[in-house]
């Protein structure tokens, strides 16, 4: 199924997610390849919600962009599956290996703004990620390992913390305490 199709069928949960579907078939419907960096003003990323099966931790990694504890995740580049992107990048930024995916379909939408910023010593614009979410399990003493270039400490993290530790209120307020309401509920 096309992510248009999957994105169309997809049920939010709330109105963040409401307006954010409205705003991701808009984009998607415009002809722009999304799936590469080459729109500079939105792009496709995917992102793991990697919970413990008891569902109490969740596995968080300290981004050096917004120097805080967010979930992993990244850009499509190219790569039309996002629930591979979003694995990949999970294993890639923490080092874990075994991801169970608990559900292949969407866990969750959001659009990110992204402020302007230095990467690899070039500026890069205030842009939109236009981010599809995937639920994943994995075992919390598995080990770690930091991605030097993308992060500073992966750790998991118990969900009662979480407000403690990201420093992204609207994060916390908007997306986080959604998607601990999804897996925990």
């Amino acid at each position: 199924m096309e992510l248009w199709e999957q994105i169309a069928c997809y049920r939010p949960v709330n109105a963040q997610e409401e307006k954010d579907k409205q705003q991701f078939l808009a984009w998607l419907g415009s002809g722009i390849d999304l799936y590469s960096r080459d729109c500079a003003a939105a792009h496709l990323t995917a992102s793991a919600w990697v919970v413990s099966p008891d569902r109490k931790q969740v596995l968080m990694a300290y981004h050096k962009i917004y120097n805080s504890w967010a979930w992993t995740g990244g850009h499509a580049d190219g790569e039309r599956d996002l629930c591979n992107v979003a694995r990949r990048e999970a294993m890639e930024e923490s080092g874990i290996e075994n991801l169970k995916l608990l559900d292949p379909g969407i866990f969750s939408l959001e659009i990110l703004s992204v402020d302007g910023h230095e990467k690899r010593g070039q500026y890069v614009s205030t842009h939109l990620h236009l981010n599809v979410t995937y639920l994943f399990e994995a075992d919390p003493v598995a080990p770690l390992r930091c991605k030097p270039d993308e992060n500073t400490g992966v750790a998991w993290i118990p969900i009662d913390e979480l407000p403690e530790k990201v420093s992204e209120p609207w994060f916390l307020e908007r997306i986080y305490s959604k998607l601990i309401k999804k897996s925990t509920g």
